[in-house]
């Protein structure tokens, strides 16, 4: 009798421990499928105001496509990381999104770290936009490897026919950043395209990552009197070599590339007479009526406070046009998201773009000129 009641006890003990299993098993949450898509900028550091506006400007967008049902009929995962604006750092950011199991990667804003990434993306055929880096050889790395903006090389075209077509200028003068390949880049295509319409180039003067003070190179430029000034670097160094140069007397109209976007904001309104009638290229306009300008516009103000920077616009773009090219794909099987990438046709906030070979947009330039510190639209500038 009591083997009997062991025996009764023991097949109790496992119908019971099945069906607690088969209990647990239905009670499960089902684990929703998601999109995942990664991430870098720059969130601190020195550069830290252009990664955190790129950011704000693709998290919008995910945030938006999310609502809107988000790809493929899953949630977009969208996870970003901190590249501190160091190549090093971002490609350590950008394994680890791997580690995640990202399908698409965009960014980085620099143009450093998002070089540096496109190596390691190209290894991995990884999907990936930058949103702002300009370098020329970015796309190069590898055929995965896309970006919203314009290039440097184009941008110094652009700016040389900006000046002789519109300024009527006759003579310019440029003070390069010699430790910057977005200087260097935006210097080379101006010179050669100077030289092509006839401007002539009458000082060109250097200086070198953590400068401070430029009145030596502009004193040097000061004799020549140019019409114009190129000063092709990132807002930091715009604000200080602009204001030199006015304190040393130098009269000419200051013109520049889109990384002036944010120099407005470096300066004390006291100083904007630095910065009165200067021009920039950039990638769009806050007084573009277009209502998907507008609806962009009224949607990062209500979300961040402030006004959305190129970088926000292109970030934005760059995260919708991801979403396109995953969907034209109908999957998010690499290659096919590569291919979908190549031949998209895509319209943004920051305008109609298609790739051409080497994965750079064929899109229209915007310029902007500086009146009180304000950015107002002057011209577009189409794209040949």
């Amino acid at each position: 009798m009591k083997k009997l009641t062991l025996m009764l006890l023991g097949v109790t003990c496992l119908l019971t421990a099945c069906g607690g299993n088969e209990t647990k098993e239905a009670a499960a949450p089902k684990k929703e499928e998601v999109v995942k898509i990664g991430a870098t900028a720059p969130l601190t550091g020195p550069v830290a105001i252009y990664g955190v506006t790129a950011t704000n400007g693709s998290k919008l967008a995910m945030e938006e496509i999310n609502k809107n049902g988000g790809v493929l009929g899953k949630k977009i995962d969208f996870i970003v990381l901190d590249s501190k604006g160091d190549s090093t750092e971002a490609v350590m950011a950008y394994n680890r999104l791997v580690d995640e199991g990202i399908v698409a990667f965009i960014g980085d804003a620099p143009s450093k770290p998002s070089l540096a990434i496109a190596e390691v993306a190209a290894q991995d055929n990884m999907p990936m936009i930058t949103p702002t880096g300009t370098q020329f050889n970015i796309t190069e790395a590898g055929k995965n490897v896309f970006r919203a903006c314009f290039t440097d090389p184009y941008q110094g075209r652009i700016l040389a026919n900006f000046a002789k077509n519109n300024l009527k200028v006759k003579t310019a003068a440029i003070v390069v950043n010699n430790s910057s390949d977005h200087s260097n880049g935006v210097t080379e295509a101006f010179l050669k395209e100077a030289q092509a319409l006839g401007i002539e180039v009458v000082a060109k003067e250097g200086y070198s990552d953590g400068d401070k003070d430029f009145r030596a190179q502009l004193t040097k430029i000061l004799p020549t009197n140019p019409d114009v000034l190129v000063i092709p670097d990132y807002y930091e160094q715009v604000a200080l070599i602009t204001t030199q140069a006015r304190e040393i007397g130098l009269k000419s109209t200051f013109i520049g590339p889109d990384g002036w976007d944010g120099v407005a904001k470096t300066l004390d309104p006291s100083a904007y007479e630095a910065i009165e009638n200067s021009y920039f290229t950039n990638h769009y306009s806050l007084d573009d009526q277009s209502e998907k300008v507008q609806n962009f516009v009224k949607a990062y103000r209500e979300t961040y406070k402030e006004d959305p920077s190129s970088f926000a616009a292109l970030s934005y773009d760059a995260a919708y046009m991801m979403k396109a090219a995953i969907e034209k794909a109908g999957t998010t099987e690499k290659q096919a998201v590569v291919d979908a990438l190549k031949g998209l046709e895509y319209d943004g906030v920051t305008g109609h773009l298609t790739f051409d070979e080497k994965n750079n947009p064929v899109k229209a330039v915007t310029v902007l000129k500086i009146v009180n510190g304000k950015y107002t639209f002057d011209s577009i500038v189409e794209a040949k």
